[in-house]
This record gives C-alpha cells, sequence and structure tokens, in this order.
C-alpha cells in the first residue's frame, strides 16, 4: 500500500490520468478516488466503487459492478500491477491483463510464476550454473508423513545452520533459521502455514546481504550494488518493516572485481526466468572469501520512495520519478513484442 501510494505521488499528473485500484483481502477490486490520495498524510483507505476487468481483449477498460449506470467502464492504457506475494505477483493477475490485453509493469506469466516460486526459481538458476548455496525441497505431506527422513536428508546434505522456507511467500515471512533439530521442527511447522512446498537451504557462513536493481526487457541493465545490514540476525520481516535499525548502504563496500561480478550475476538471473521491466536481485557474500551466492529474485519489489530498489536506480542516475516513466515506456514496449507474434494460423 505504501509502495503504492509512492508511485502515484511521484507521477506526472500532466501527464499521466491516474485510475487507483484497490484490492481488498476478501479479493475485491474498487477504483478509489485519487483526490483522498494526496498529500503528505495520505492513507490508502479501500473503499469505493466495485469494479472487474473482463478477461477480454475488446474493452481495455474496468467495469463497475454497482448500478450498471451510464460512464461505468474506465478505459485503461497501463496497468502498474503494485502487488507483493500470491496472487499478485505470482502471474495470476498477470495472466488476467494478458487476457485483457493491456500493457502493464513488470514480469510476464511465466517469469512472476517462477520468481514467486522459489523452488522453480533455484532450478533455472542451476540450469543456467548460476552460483547458489546448497538446497532440498520438500512437499508439506512428505514432511508430516515422515520428518525423521526428511531431517536426515537434510542432514546428509549440508552441515547446520540452515534457513527454513515456504517456496511462495515474500518479506521474509515464514523464514527460520536453524541450528538444531528442535528448531528444525519449529521452523518446518512454521513455514508450512504458508504453502505445501518447503525449502530447506545451507547457511552462508557470516553472510553479508546485497541487492542490484536490474531494469530492461530482453536487454537488460544493472544498478549499483547495495548492501542491508539487518537489526536482526538475518534480514527478517521485523527488519524490513518493523525495525528502524536496519540500515542501507549505497553502494556496498566491495572490491570492484566482487561488483562486477554480483551485477553480472544479477543480469543472467533476469534473464534465466524471463523477467521483464524489473526486478531486485538478491546475493550472499561470504565475509571471509568473498564467494558470492545468488539468492533469489523479486520481480515486483518494494517501492516507496527509501526501498531498496528505487534507491540503488536512483544512486545510479535515475530519478524515482524517471523509474516510473521509464518503468510504464517498458510495458508499451514488450506488449508490443508480444503484438509482433502471429495469433492465428492457415495454410
Amino acid at each position: 500500500m505504501r509502495s503504492g501510494l509512492s508511485i502515484m505521488a511521484a507521477m506526472d499528473r500532466g501527464k499521466y490520468e491516474l485510475v487507483p485500484i484497490g484490492v481488498t483481502k476478501s479479493g475485491e477490486w474498487l477504483r478509489l478516488d485519487p483526490r483522498l490520495l494526496e498529500g503528505p498524510g495520505a492513507a490508502l483507505a479501500l473503499e469505493g466503487d466495485r469494479v472487474a476487468l473482463l478477461p477480454q481483449p475488446k474493452d481495455h477498460s474496468l467495469m463497475r459492478l454497482d448500478n450498471g449506470a451510464d460512464g461505468a467502464r474506465k478505459p485503461l492504457d497501463v496497468v502498474f500491477p503494485v502487488l507483493h506475494g500470491p496472487l499478485g505477483e505470482d502471474g495470476t493477475v498477470q495472466g488476467l491483463l494478458e487476457l485483457a490485453d493491456i500493457p502493464y509493469v513488470g514480469s510476464g506469466v511465466l517469469g512472476s510464476a517462477v520468481g514467486m516460486d522459489k523452488a522453480a526459481m533455484k532450478a533455472l538458476f542451476r540450469e543456467r550454473q548460476l552460483k547458489i548455496a546448497p538446497y532440498r525441497v520438500f512437499l508439506r505431506k512428505r514432511w508430516r508423513d515422515n520428518p525423521e527422513a526428511v531431517r536426515t536428508e537434510c542432514e546428509s546434505a549440508f552441515p547446520y545452520p540452515w534457513f527454513v522456507k515456504p517456496a511462495n511467500l515474500g518479506s521474509s515471512v515464514g523464514i527460520s533459521k536453524v541450528r538444531d533439530e528442535a528448531e528444525f521442527v519449529t521452523a518446518m511447522e512454521e513455514a508450512a502455514q504458508y504453502d505445501r512446498k518447503l525449502i530447506v537451504e545451507a547457511a552462508v557462513e557470516h553472510a553479508r546481504e546485497v541487492e542490484v536493481s536490474v531494469l530492461g526487457n530482453d536487454e537488460p541493465v544493472a544498478s549499483v550494488v547495495g548492501e542491508i545490514l539487518p537489526s536482526h540476525e538475518f534480514y527478517d520481516y521485523e527488519s524490513k518493516y518493523l525495525d528502524d535499525a536496519t540500515r542501507l548502504v549505497i553502494p556496498a563496500d566491495l572490491p570492484e572485481s566482487i561488483a562486477d561480478t554480483v551485477r553480472e550475476t544479477a543480469v543472467q538471473a533476469f534473464l534465466a526466468l524471463d523477467c521483464a521491466g524489473l526486478a531486485r536481485v538478491d546475493f550472499l557474500i561470504a565475509a571471509k572469501t568473498l564467494e558470492v551466492f545468488l539468492s533469489e529474485v523479486n520481480t515486483m519489489p518494494g517501492f516507496t520512495s527509501v526501498s531498496m530498489y528505487p534507491k540503488l536506480w536512483e544512486a545510479s542516475g535515475v530519478p524515482y520519478s524517471e523509474l516510473i516513466d521509464k518503468l510504464i515506456a517498458l510495458a508499451i514496449e514488450r506488449h508490443a513484442e508480444i503484438h509482433a507474434n502471429r495469433r492465428s494460423y492457415t495454410d
């Protein structure tokens, strides 16, 4: 919600007509009054007319669901789906926008879906021979049917400590660091609340957490590298959103050769997942050896004015409002590229 407000506040109203859409926890779409979202004290109140986007290409418009009054449709030129996590960032909304034939900012169905599923993501990283930490993937059913076998498999694969994660989630929700068997059981049950697919990953010793912002479509470019100094043992939910003690260091204090490796790997990861528009690529660097491990790609990263993605581009010479313009242009460019494909076949 803060990302959406920040983006709207930075957009040129002389260039864009904004049509804010809020999504409630029950899944209803509401067309919001943009006048209520302006000013320094704006808060995103989810109040407005119920609307829907039809999954057909002829209208390119929102339809008002209540009363069916004249003027109920609102044409849309581009959608900026500022949605984090499942049912927003995972290809579902992107699929609806594809069916409606409306350009949208960010990755398509495939890139969004794989970017959300850490297990599928890591498989593609391995296919591209990009360096990642050792890991194992388990279904929740297997864990609950035979937890001893799951623990034994992990202990045979890599030493403690480990990280346990739900495969399909974001913002570090459901992630735990594990140092022994007792913590492992608790961590697996915590992750199993959020997904049927669970990841157990070897921890990188004394890891430094660094991130890179990527921008583009078929020829993406990477920003400078930034480093996160979390207030907790690792960059968990509280460190990201609730604790002001976490610090961002831009640019990261790294040898030039290591920074170049991180940036080059970020672009390769972006291409491996068939991403588009934007992504933030996260890494772990072993503090002693400076060995670089690719962690994950976030296809719709936080986008407040103090979030890492726009701050890295600002440090690279692209101001916040200009970054939004570039992303909208990339959305239109990608839509045109897709329309270059033949849509029918005859002999």
